[in-house]
């Protein structure tokens, strides 16, 4: 049983950040209902496939948001929830009749999860963006990168997954934490630009210290220093190098075969030395393949891992021990995070088919048989594609 049993979510289906943060939520153990939007086919916004491992541990739901009947159902679901989270443009919501003012004024208890890009105001909210945007007006994108090159995305981790899906997540927490004490749900404004800035907030300490150039791959922590980067070995493959403290550094240049008392070496954050260093490197490294390197370097404090693919990730042995991934229904997906010591986090289930959950929701929620028959038949909720309810 997870730490959040007993809370309930209404997740307005979305793309990117919100259907993570539904996951998260799920796997600490909430009821999470997705509403779906009901129409011929699947929804164009869910994925609709058993291995969206974003959807998984749900119900799902589809209501018709452009008539009041659907709208009045999505209302009817949210007296009896702590939270919704929802991810359309600011105003989306207002225009659809589910706004926050609607909302808290039927449902005062509800916190009201926003996840937008550029937030809910300033010039750039009602414009489209993407985690690349977002990342690049926090100085996070123009940090990363090699010296010299470009800036290099850092998928969406940044933005979509970390300043925005843990923004919301964290948010929405909060806001249940207080409301069980005040009685009142209050608006979450989570923007994927305030998280993306928030998670740059230590480079800034460094900058703000003078020990972080604003040149890309000129830094300690960017790829710039020798004894913090991937190189490649002798079969293509490629390990990751960490040794920042100088503890680690004496390991590195003991097993790494370099001479730590030649003065290119000896002065580790001499930032001069550090192209030659690194050519020295790169040469030495790729003398061994990855797995020779893994066999000197694994268990030692260098601060050193192989550079694993999607497909090795997963029969690490540190992985395997710790569970890091599940399989489920045949498919291998990262495990809920982060563990307890009492309660315990779990993949509720498998994602759900779009609407497969409809009749039961709404039994559950009060609504009688006759009643769900009704809504089917007004074309207000639909059931599953498949099963057509």
């Amino acid at each position: 049983m997870g730490p959040l049993k007993g809370i309930k979510i209404i997740e307005l289906a979305g793309i990117g950040p919100v259907p993570l943060c539904g996951m998260m939520l799920s796997d600490m153990g909430a009821e999470v209902i997705r509403v779906d939007r009901a129409s011929d086919g699947p929804s164009s916004i869910t994925i609709d496939r058993p291995n969206d491992i974003l959807g998984r541990g749900r119900q799902s739901i589809r209501v018709n948001l452009k008539d009041p009947e659907g709208i009045e159902v999505i209302f009817r679901l949210l007296e009896s929830a702590h939270a919704l989270i929802e991810g359309f443009r600011p105003g989306v919501t207002e225009r659809l009749g589910i706004g926050p003012d609607e909302v808290l004024a039927r449902c005062p208890q509800i916190v009201y999860g926003r996840m937008t890009g550029w937030g809910q105001d300033g010039p750039m909210a009602q414009t489209a963006g993407h985690d690349i945007n977002y990342i690049a007006i926090t100085g996070a994108l123009a940090a990363i990168g090699p010296k010299g090159g470009k800036p290099v995305p850092p998928l969406n981790l940044v933005g979509d997954n970390g300043g925005g899906a843990s923004l919301l997540f964290g948010g929405v927490l909060c806001g249940i934490i207080e409301a069980m004490s005040s009685g009142k749900g209050q608006v979450i404004d989570a923007a994927m630009v305030d998280g993306a800035a928030t998670l740059m907030a230590g480079i800034y300490g460094f900058r703000a210290q003078g020990i972080w150039e604003d040149e890309r791959g000129s830094n300690f922590a960017d790829g710039g220093a020798p004894f913090y980067d991937a190189y490649e070995c002798a079969d293509g493959e490629y390990i990751s190098i960490g040794s920042i403290e100088p503890q680690f550094y004496a390991q590195l240049m003991e097993l790494g075969g370099f001479d730590a008392e030649d003065p290119l070496f000896k002065q580790q954050f001499n930032k001069k030395n550090w192209p030659r260093c690194k050519e020295i490197m790169t040469e030495r490294f790729k003398t061994k393949t990855r797995a020779q390197w893994c066999d000197i370097m694994d268990g030692t404090d260098i601060c050193f891992a192989p550079v694993l693919s999607m497909a090795e990730a997963p029969h690490h042995p540190h992985n395997q021990h710790r569970n890091s991934f599940v399989e489920i229904d045949g498919w291998l997906q990262p495990a809920p995070s982060p563990r307890f010591s009492r309660t315990v986090q779990e993949v509720q289930g498998p994602p759900p088919v779009t609407g497969i959950d409809t009749r039961q929701v709404l039994l559950n929620s009060g609504y009688s048989d006759a009643e769900v028959d009704a809504l089917l038949a007004s074309n207000a909720v639909a059931g599953s594609v498949e099963d057509k309810a």
